[in-house]
């Protein structure tokens, strides 16, 4: 999605990355909270900053900002019905897992890939998107590993 978003591929990837809220994700070798950084040749940055727990809910947003205006698209809930009073604004929290949150995006994308198949056409995404996005996430890895930009992999792309 964010190679997506930049409209150009990413030639630099720098993560970072920590266990602060479960120690025994650590000591499986994981981490539970990270920020990864992608730089495009043109200078365009992304920023994707991911926890294992958000206690408001299954939070995911998105927002691109630019010198013309920001785009932003906010987390699903159940209702958008909110209450306001003295002690504050009362709503729903983000909708609880992914396949609830998006359900409707799933089948719109099979639909989509049915269709090309059965028309002969070429899907919007193909399996080169997907080899992109681990060569992305192997780079990303690197560079917490190491500490360093991950360019070496990113090249590949």
């Amino acid at each position: 999605m964010a190679r997506w978003l930049l409209g150009e591929e990413p030639v630099e990837v720098f993560a970072a990355a920590s266990v602060l809220i479960d120690p025994a994700i650590g000591e499986a070798g994981d981490v539970d909270t990270a920020v990864v950084t992608l730089r495009t040749q043109s200078g365009a940055l992304c920023q994707i900053s991911n926890s294992r727990r958000a206690v408001y809910g299954y939070d995911q947003r998105i927002e691109a900002l630019g010198s013309k205006g920001a785009l932003r698209a906010d987390n699903v809930v159940e209702s958008t019905v909110s209450f306001a009073g003295a002690d504050g604004i009362i709503s729903d929290k983000p909708l609880p897992f992914f396949l609830e949150r998006y359900a409707e995006a799933y089948r719109r994308e099979l639909d989509h890939f049915i269709g090309a198949v059965a028309s002969g056409a070429t899907p919007l995404v193909g399996g080169d998107d997907g080899v992109k996005a681990l060569a992305l996430a192997d780079a990303a890895l690197e560079s917490l590993r190491s500490g360093s930009r991950g360019q070496d992999l990113i090249n590949r792309l």
